[in-house]
């Protein structure tokens, strides 16, 4: 355990916040899928607020810029020497494959969005304490129903978000290996990073230091400052040198 490391994420453009949004909300969904009467709303939750953010932003048109993009930067070192021609290939024709499953997709989220079920839960779930069974008898009803019935429900619900699913971890993924790890250490807590283009910071800790980073800043200028955990509880900041491994991706 006194080995053992945690990894902090910041998004230093708006759609990468989206994105890592989308992507904590997706597994908060496959986590909680399987529920009781008790936890069900943890489910539900994370679901609606997933069709919410889909429902403001533009998702698949922004999705597919992005992995464009990406497609465009790997297309470069197709020939460049001493690259694995097989595996690039190979990923160039999964965000193909991609983009032509965004594109056939009909607008994300539409058949949840026009759902009866989902729409009264969206109404209630913003109503603190808002869905007990007085205010949704049509919930307390469905969760009384078999296992199979809600298993077959559900799947049918995720279904219109699975497209979504696999742009999101894939591309999110290919961001995540595009930038390696170094060793780094500041001094009074602090870092500012050297004029460095970046779309997601990642950044490494060890668990016992008790540290966590503050990141301020855009995707040409960032400055990171560490913070104590017990600090929030104190109200004192110790200044002193960080030793923390970074990665621009």
């Amino acid at each position: 355990m006194d080995n053992a490391k945690v990894i902090f994420e910041h998004p230093l453009n708006e759609k990468m916040r989206t994105w890592l949004r989308i992507e904590f909300l997706i597994k908060q969904i496959e986590c909680n899928k399987k529920f009781d009467s008790n936890n069900a709303l943890l489910f539900f939750h994370s679901l609606c607020e997933l069709l919410e953010i889909v429902e403001r932003n533009d998702i698949r048109s922004d999705l597919s810029k992005d992995i464009d993009e990406q497609k465009q930067k790997l297309s470069i070192w197709l020939n460049k020497q001493g690259v694995d021609i097989k595996i690039l290939t190979t990923l160039l024709d999964k965000l193909n494959d991609i983009l032509a499953q965004l594109n056939a997709t009909p607008k994300l989220g539409q058949s949840l969005k026009s759902d009866r079920f989902i729409s009264s839960l969206r109404k209630r779930l913003t109503i603190p304490g808002g869905c007990c069974c007085f205010d949704l008898p049509l919930f307390h009803l469905w969760l009384q129903q078999s296992q199979e019935y809600r298993d077959l429900q559900i799947a049918k619900w995720l279904e219109s978000f699975s497209t979504l699913y696999l742009a999101i971890s894939f591309y999110i993924q290919l961001v995540r290996q595009s930038g390696g790890f170094k060793l780094l250490t500041c001094s009074n807590n602090f870092y500012q990073n050297p004029n460095e283009v970046s779309r997601l910071l990642r950044i490494r800790l060890p668990i016992n230091k008790g540290l966590y980073p503050q990141v301020s800043g855009n995707a040409n200028c960032y400055a990171i400052r560490f913070v104590r955990l017990e600090s929030e509880l104190d109200n004192k900041i110790e200044m002193q040198c960080v030793e923390f491994e970074l990665a621009n991706c």
